[in-house]
């Protein structure tokens, strides 16, 4: 193997390893809080690449129809704006007009967007990722939340249902048949660099990646809503007692790894350009199996078992061809490694239960 061509494997490697942290992220998060495996966010990342495409691709639908559409889709990115003011302690003044002004400009561009011509990718980009987080947001409040304090395994069978919920859902809106990706003319040409063919996507994935990590950092280190994570993280119990706003934080939470599964989903679709109602399922195990192996619950433990995962996987490709068929295979001989040999992934703790 050349060194253009082990570089360029690199390079693909860092791209899906990226993509998997993204999801990851969203897993360790909802487990870190409420030790809930969220089977459904395999899901939430199909419908953030759906999303995306879709709204890029609205045009001429009747004004009644846009109408409700906008408003509807308003509602939800008004009331993700409430939960995030809220959850940020922006006082009720700044929350009612950042809620307001998200919410009527919203229903405006979406309804001009229908009606006129597909919106415009950055607008499509921030409608598919607001309204994924809202999808999330949802997802807790109605299959989550009424078990707070049922037994784990009645958490765990209803994200299994929701998973499916959601999968013939997106079968029945958008249809089972695959569809082609629109990409941009400069993300679909590949340029030439000393040698190597470099789509840009593969840097941009990457790039936008470490970005989107940094600001979640920033989030859970750095403001308060991530102050209240990390304490209901420790303890649930105290955390309400000591007046955090434990479900509007538990919220904002599944939004804002919804959110990150919407933009690994829209990355995930220019990468690799089909969507299909299905198609976050294997991406949705691979992401777990990258949060355990960095250790479930740990931000920085996702992202490093997302790109060691994708480097692995690209790498097996590359220098063992005859095995590209059985590449899933490895992710999963990879997890029963890591559970046999340290549980708890790289950067996990233990946890021990209360009595």
């Amino acid at each position: 193997m050349s060194f253009e061509v082990f570089i360029q494997n690199i390079l693909n490697g860092l791209t899906l390893g990226s993509l998997y942290a993204l999801i990851a992220i969203g897993y360790t998060m909802v487990y870190g809080i409420l030790r809930l495996i969220n089977f459904a966010h395999g899901e939430i990342f199909m419908l953030g690449a759906y999303f995306v495409f879709w709204a890029v691709t609205l045009v001429g639908l009747p004004w009644p129809g846009a109408l409700g559409l906008a408003v509807a889709v308003a509602a939800c990115i008004g009331f993700f704006a409430f939960k995030a003011g809220g959850a940020f302690n922006l006082s009720k003044g700044k929350t009612a007009v950042f809620g307001i002004a998200a919410t009527l400009v919203t229903a405006f561009s979406v309804f001009w967007g229908v009606t006129h011509q597909g919106l415009a990718w950055p607008l499509a980009i921030v409608f598919a990722i607001v309204l994924t987080a809202c999808t999330g947001i949802l997802v807790d409040q109605v299959a989550y939340r009424p078990l707070r304090d049922a037994p784990r395994i009645s958490a765990l069978i209803s994200a299994i249902g929701v998973s499916f919920f959601l999968q013939n859902v997106a079968i029945v809106f958008f249809k089972a048949i695959p569809r082609a990706v629109y990409r941009p003319d400069w993300l679909a040409n590949a340029m030439i660099v000393g040698g190597l063919h470099i789509m840009p996507i593969t840097l941009v994935v990457p790039v936008l990646s470490v970005a989107l990590m940094l600001a979640l950092l920033y989030v859970v280190y750095r403001t308060k809503t991530g102050l209240g994570m990390r304490a209901i993280s420790k303890d649930i119990e105290t955390s309400y007692l000591m007046g955090v706003p434990v479900n509007r934080v538990i919220a904002v939470t599944f939004g804002i790894g919804s959110a990150l599964a919407a933009a690994s989903g829209i990355m995930w679709s220019l990468r690799y350009p089909q969507l299909q109602p299905v198609m976050g399922s294997i991406p949705g195990f691979k992401a777990f199996i990258a949060a355990v192996f960095g250790g479930i619950g740990s931000v920085q433990g996702a992202v490093v078992g997302g790109v060691i995962l994708g480097l692995i996987e690209i790498m097996i490709v590359a220098f063992f061809p005859s095995l590209a068929g059985y590449k899933d295979a490895f992710a999963f001989i990879l997890l029963i490694g890591v559970l046999l040999v340290k549980p708890t992934g790289l950067f996990g703790q233990k946890i021990e239960d209360k009595v």
